[in-house]
């Protein structure tokens, strides 16, 4: 009996959840994906071309939302982790 609840157990266990980015990575914004959410319909037309080429560091995630430092004299900025990606 004792094989058969340690199965069960075993297939209650929750699934891993697979962390697309990092604290302390170098990532980027995708222009097309950015461009073709709803942050961009809210935000200026007019970005700065260094948030897509990069690269940026991930400073801290929260949710659905990165905090990004870029190598520049600017403030940092919280991106959906849905629009960036790996430098």
């Amino acid at each position: 009996m004792s094989e058969q609840t340690a199965k069960v157990e075993d297939s209650q266990s929750p699934p891993k959840i697979v962390k697309k980015l990092r604290k302390g990575d170098l990532v980027k914004v995708e222009r097309e994906k950015y461009l073709n959410s709803l942050e961009s319909k809210a935000s200026d037309d007019n970005l700065p071309e260094y948030i897509f080429q990069g690269p940026g560091e991930v400073l801290l995630i929260k949710g659905d939302y990165c905090q990004v430092r870029w190598r520049r004299p600017v403030p940092d900025v919280w991106i959906n982790s849905d629009h960036i990606v790996s430098y």
